[in-house]
């Protein structure tokens, strides 16, 4: 298989593993966002304690979790089919990826916002600061730094599950190296495959690096 060839495989498919990952992750951080800052409010020296939500989140979050992705996109097929009439290419990848992301960015939300300092938080009530607006003045703007850095780690994670999806049929990457790398023994196609994925993943966490620093105060 010459390069051209090689491109032609790789450059539609990169931009499928770019498609899968951007909306997975968007989508991720608008169920995972407010899901970790309840853990967050609700945790035992949280603003607004209380055990029971506080428990029920907690125990979901650490179920989904546990979960290896390969055995959850399997069995999400039937949800997924229902949700969006597929189970493959890109539109029945999403699905198991977002899902999958929901619990690890609530648990990375609420993991950044405990490290804010208490004493901030209490400058704040003191001033008579409501609830969300020190969720929003205080504690998502004093780890922002934090925040950024847990989303390369995100994007780092779910890039990594596309590349799984691909064995089930999602496309991407994962799925050119699989179809073409493995069960065909192109190495220039699995080798390509690699290449691009680091480049991806570097460049945003080059990006994320970067970031983070402008954002930190501490700096």
């Amino acid at each position: 298989m010459n390069f051209y060839e090689i491109l032609q495989l790789i450059i539609p498919e990169t931009g499928n593993t770019l498609i899968m990952v951007a909306v997975s992750t968007i989508l991720g951080y608008a169920f995972g966002l407010p899901l970790g800052i309840i853990l967050t409010l609700t945790d035992k020296n949280g603003l607004k304690p209380n055990k029971a939500v506080y428990t029920i989140l907690d125990i979901i979050v650490n179920i989904f979790r546990s979960i290896p992705f390969v055995i959850l996109l399997v069995w999400m097929i039937p949800f997924t089919k229902a949700l969006v009439y597929t189970s493959i290419g890109v539109k029945g990848a999403i699905v198991p990826l977002t899902v999958s992301a929901i619990p690890f960015i609530a648990r990375m939300i609420e993991q950044s916002l405990k490290e804010v300092d208490p004493g901030v938080i209490e400058a704040a009530q003191a001033m008579g600061a409501s609830t969300w607006q020190i969720v929003m003045k205080v504690l998502l703007v004093e780890s922002r730094s934090s925040l950024v850095l847990g989303t390369t780690i995100v994007f780092s994670s779910i890039i990594g599950y596309v590349a799984m999806a691909g064995m089930v049929g999602a496309g991407g990457l994962g799925d050119v190296a699989i179809r073409y790398g493995y069960l065909r023994y192109v190495k220039e196609v699995m080798l390509a495959a690699i290449i691009v994925v680091i480049i991806i993943v570097q460049i945003f966490q080059l990006a994320g690096n970067y970031l983070a620093k402008k954002v930190d105060k501490r700096q």
